[in-house]
């Protein structure tokens, strides 16, 4: 697993995750998870999502990101309500 672990030392920063496709999220990183070890998990504040345009799609107050590759996609469940 690629190590994280220096975006514990961007806590209370504006960072950018920038993604193949051209989109990125903006925010402030205000907490890293787990509080030890491995970061799995990042919480950004005043997080903003935009496009590969540059268009902003989505703005949260608060936003959880996890920072690792995406390896794959899968469905986990199948619809609900189908018989």
């Amino acid at each position: 697993m690629p190590d994280y672990t220096r975006l514990r030392q961007m806590v209370s920063h504006r960072v950018r995750f920038d993604y193949d496709t051209g989109a990125k999220i903006v925010g402030y990183i205000s907490a890293c998870k787990p509080a030890s070890g491995p970061v799995e998990l990042v919480v950004l504040s005043k997080a903003e999502v935009f496009d590969h345009e540059g268009e902003l799609l989505e703005r949260h107050e608060a936003f959880s990101l996890v920072p690792n590759a995406l390896i794959g996609v899968g469905i986990a469940e199948g619809p609900r309500g189908r018989k």
